[in-house]
């Protein structure tokens, strides 16, 4: 097996005082002589390659501290993956701990591709961890002489974990710190002075190393439907390339901007509002994005602490969003969902155009939207459809309200519901009456089990392995199918989607992209 290993700069390739990184083929010159040995000899028949022709052109070393990392190094790291894809059977990115965390949802993104509609068109068959350190590891008593790995590191212990994840072969961007394997899309950074830098607030852990390496199968995400959307085609990777051009063309033309909510002077008498007045600013500067980090469940002052709708950051949010700014709404706390229903302080952001993340970060929130709003042209996207994709998990940023998927979370248990991302309907596992779709109102729009079927409940929905889609009762009587058969392993998912007055549920093979049932109702 051969893992790569890109080093980006950071603390953990860091010698000197003050600390600054060393060269590539530096970094490659000590691993190989005071790592390798250690490594082997728990993986005897592992290769490691470390990369010395990826540098980063605003640095004159080549590797750069996170602190100056800027979107269009995201597209460097991307390419250098996408390009020799072939030639390693997994990836290691060494990287600064400072923006690690945005990496951790861009990187996933520049190597995918999406439809529309969420699809997944090109994904990866391989693993990439992102790992870095809160110390270096290496001792360097003098400039150029590397004397050993350093007392009392953890990049050492990253370095081993991140070896060990790689040869897992998870078909994700991963991050592997202070023994625990985290998906890179949930990570924020948690801690400045401690081994366990950063934590998965909103997201399991997908495994922990201890003595050994233990995974939590249901949690890691499922590699590629097919052959046709997998990296290891070389048509598919062609057209994620040519992807990734394009986007790296565009990223900077349509930045987005991250806002904190914060205790700022306005007067309703007068309209005036220091928050409104930046917001002005930035929209004026050409922004794509606007990304705010609000209060509580996602409450952001508005100007007007009784009429919203009069208050000057209001009206401010209000022309961005009709000026083209897409508007996502962040709560800065570190765990839990945006909940417009919660406060009235939050309720009026909808009508501004703002978008729930549900439980996405903030830095996932930026990266993602960075992205999609680069790509956009490429794909031929509308700006609803960047919306759209903005509220779907694409690459398990975010909480998935609106679909089953036979691979992964496969169950609607009763009192559980699926929902569209805008509140417009859901579909409830009702313990009395089984699955209802119902509208915003909470009106019946269709139900699954007649009144009179309806026996031995509460009951479990489920969408198998062969695309079919089953309600049983509590006594695992089924009362409601599909009756589809796919044969095993097809890769189906349930989906809730609002399209103009429509509301439409249906089964769906990613297999073969193609709707193995579906009914609609108007709202």
């Amino acid at each position: 097996m051969k893992i790569a290993v890109i080093n980006t700069g950071g603390t953990i390739s860091c010698v000197g005082s003050p600390l600054a990184p060393m060269t590539s083929k530096e970094f490659k010159a000590a691993c190989q002589t005071h790592l390798d040995p250690i490594i082997h000899q728990q993986f005897p028949g592992l290769m490691l390659d470390y990369i010395t022709d990826l540098a980063f052109p605003e640095s004159a070393s080549g590797m750069l501290d996170s602190t100056n990392l800027q979107p269009t190094d995201w597209c460097l790291i991307a390419r250098y993956i996408l390009e020799h894809y072939t030639e390693a059977d997994g990836w290691i990115v060494l990287h600064g701990t400072d923006t690690l965390e945005f990496s951790g949802t861009a990187l996933p993104m520049l190597l995918s591709r999406f439809d529309a509609d969420g699809t997944m068109s090109a994904q990866l068959s391989k693993p990439v961890i992102l790992t870095g350190s809160q110390v270096p590891l290496f001792h360097s008593p003098e400039p150029g002489n590397i004397s050993g790995v350093s007392f009392h590191t953890d990049a050492f212990e990253n370095v081993c974990g991140a070896v060990a994840a790689a040869r897992l072969g998870i078909p994700a961007v991963s991050v592997f710190f202070d023994n625990q394997l985290m998906r890179a899309s949930r990570v924020v950074k948690a801690n400045t002075s401690q081994f366990r830098a950063f934590a998965s607030p909103n997201f399991p852990n997908l495994g922990q190393y201890g003595i050994t390496f233990s995974l939590s199968p249901e949690y890691i995400p499922p590699g590629p439907v097919s052959e046709a959307v997998s990296l290891d085609h070389p048509d598919t990777r062609a057209s994620t390339l040519a992807q990734l051009e394009a986007i790296t063309t565009a990223i900077n033309a349509r930045p987005v901007v991250q806002l904190n909510a914060f205790p700022a002077s306005y007067n309703p008498a007068t309209g005036a509002a220091m928050l409104a007045d930046m917001i002005r600013a930035i929209t004026a500067k050409g922004i794509g994005g606007l990304v705010l980090q609000s209060y509580g469940a996602g409450n952001f002052p508005s100007g007007n602490a009784n009429t919203p709708e009069k208050g000057a950051i209001y009206q401010a949010l209000h022309d961005a969003n009709a000026a083209g700014v897409v508007i996502v709404d962040n709560t800065h706390v570190q765990q839990g969902a945006v909940d417009y229903n919660a406060y009235a302080a939050g309720a009026w952001l909808p009508t501004i155009g703002a978008l729930n993340p549900v439980d996405m970060t903030p830095s996932a929130s930026l990266a993602k939207l960075t992205v999609l709003l680069a790509a956009q042209k490429f794909n031929g996207w509308s700006l609803e459809d960047v919306k759209f994709l903005m509220q779907t998990p694409l690459v398990g940023e975010m909480a998935d309200l609106s679909r089953l998927d036979s691979r992964v979370n496969a169950t609607l248990l009763p009192g559980q519901s699926l929902s569209t991302f805008n509140g417009s309907a859901s579909l409830v596992n009702d313990p009395d009456q089984g699955p209802l779709l119902k509208n915003s109102k909470g009106e019946v729009l269709w139900s699954m089990v007649s009144e009179h079927e309806r026996r031995d409940l509460p009951g479990t929905l489920r969408i198998s392995e062969t695309g079919n889609l089953v309600f049983h009762n509590r006594n695992n009587q089924r009362l409601w199918s599909i009756d589809t058969h796919r044969g095993e392993g097809v890769a189906a998912q349930l989906r809730l989607r609002q399209t103009g007055n429509e509301i439409r549920l249906s089964v769906d093979s990613l297999t073969d992209q193609t709707t193995l049932w579906s009914i609609g109702k108007t709202l």
